[in-house]
């Protein structure tokens, strides 16, 4: 049997013919459109409901919207909007009304061809045309605009990241730039992508040493307050109450401000009120009946303030920020164990406060283990580590002096330099690029 001898070419597909879909009329004067875009060539269906356009759009699959409108109300546009909004398509509007304030509100709307009595039948197929090819320039124009959008938002962010970098770590403007840029390599991440990394990350370790330090405040108040009772170095007991107080409501002030009200604001609010009852009896003057009452207060404000370190904690921003809670709990703990020693001597019953005197220093040296095993370390971080054993051990030291004046003021002095060392290390965690570059990790940063 011969071959068959098909023309080259012959089994190609044809190109698809270009759809269009009518927009209902009532305008009895209105020309055939459906006659007249089928005869140019067109696959015509419709006509649509102005009210349910982009439904109709959906299920026909039109490749352009074609409307008669000798007067265009604002039901039209508004169904023109949608459409653009939800499927956006070229539009095509035939109408004998020249006003321009009527001609801007459908460009606005989304109508690329906007015929002023100029119908034909003759022209449909260049119309169409242009419909489409405004189409495809406006969302060029418009992914142009989003790149350039996007662009200078990674800009901004970068700009951010490298401040944030530059503070913490001491860098110039170009290490710190050098530093983005290597680390986003390392992790195969944008940079503007690192660089919202580092904003957030810096946002929450702040959040999380500020609330931090409202733990560690709620213990140290009362501890203050009991020295006062105990007339120990009276005046400089007063003096770190007032520096205290302030630096709670700072905290607090910072933390309503930089959190988000609908992520963390029931427990800003709970730990703010509970703040307030306790400002209001610490300052009042010092009566060693109100110190257990008191006592019960600043327990609550502990309570609340934990709960929002462990949810800035569980953000899930990055994980390294574990070290900076951590860390801030030493500081806590430091307070908390001094606080204790010294309630115990004027206590009615002293074997549950040296109880939880002892659950405390326990969980203080559970803490010294995690720190010191903890990976983000540096010669800074383990020299503060250091520094803090030996303030530490000072501490326990004292605690049994607790009963005289010269041991609770010995008790104070070593408790406030155990809070200047945690308080400085916190710092160093918050700061490290650990931290700010999660798990993408420092360049250089580890020191081994």
């Amino acid at each position: 049997m011969p071959a068959l001898d098909y023309p080259r070419g012959s089994y190609a597909l044809a190109p698809a013919v270009t759809s269009v879909l009518l927009l209902q009329t009532t305008d009895t004067g209105a020309p055939d459109l459906r006659a007249d875009f089928t005869s140019a060539g067109f696959s015509v269906t419709g006509p649509a409901d102005g009210t349910h356009l982009v439904r109709e759009a959906l299920r026909a699959g039109a490749d352009v919207v074609a409307c008669w409108a000798p007067r265009v109300d604002d039901a039209l546009l508004q169904a023109i909007a949608t459409l653009q909004r939800e499927q956006p398509t070229p539009v095509l509007v035939f109408t004998q009304d020249s006003d321009v304030d009527c001609m801007e509100r459908a460009l606005a709307a989304g109508v690329q061809a906007w015929v002023v009595q100029g119908y034909g039948a003759h022209r449909l197929r260049p119309l169409v045309a242009m419909a489409q090819a405004r189409q495809r320039r406006e969302r060029a124009l418009a992914e142009q605009v989003q790149a350039l959008d996007a662009r200078l938002e990674e800009r901004k962010l970068m700009d951010k990241a490298k401040g944030i970098l530059m503070r913490s770590r001491d860098l110039s403007e170009d290490e710190a730039f050098r530093l983005l840029r290597s680390a986003s390599m390392q992790g195969n991440q944008k940079v503007g992508q690192l660089s919202r990394q580092v904003i957030d990350a810096a946002r929450v370790a702040q959040a999380i040493n500020r609330a931090g330090q409202q733990r560690m405040l709620s213990q140290r108040l009362i501890k203050l307050y009991a020295l006062a009772c105990s007339r120990t170095d009276g005046p400089a007991a007063a003096l770190l109450m007032r520096e205290s107080i302030a630096r709670v409501e700072d905290n607090l002030k910072s933390l309503e401000s930089e959190l988000s009200p609908a992520t963390f604001g029931d427990l800003l609010a709970a730990g703010r009120a509970a703040w307030a009852e306790l400002r209001q009896g610490l300052e009042a003057p010092p009566q060693l009946a109100g110190l257990e009452r008191l006592d019960a207060l600043a327990e609550a404000v502990l309570g609340h303030a934990n709960a929002l370190v462990l949810a800035l904690e569980a953000s899930g921003v990055v994980h390294p920020v574990h070290v900076v809670n951590q860390a801030g709990r030493q500081r806590m703990l430091s307070q908390r164990v001094a606080k204790l020693a010294l309630l115990i001597p004027g206590a009615a019953q002293a074997a549950p406060l040296r109880a939880e005197m002892d659950s405390a220093a326990r969980a203080f040296e559970e803490g010294m283990r995690v720190l010191e095993a903890a990976p983000l370390s540096t010669p800074e971080t383990r020299a503060q580590l250091a520094q803090g054993r030996l303030a530490w051990t000072e501490l326990l030291a004292t605690t049994a002096q607790a009963g005289q004046a010269a041991g609770r003021l010995r008790v104070a002095a070593a408790s406030e330099d155990l809070l200047t060392v945690f308080d400085r290390l916190t710092g160093l965690y918050q700061h490290s690029l650990q931290v700010l570059l999660g798990d993408v990790g420092a360049p250089g940063a580890r020191d081994a």
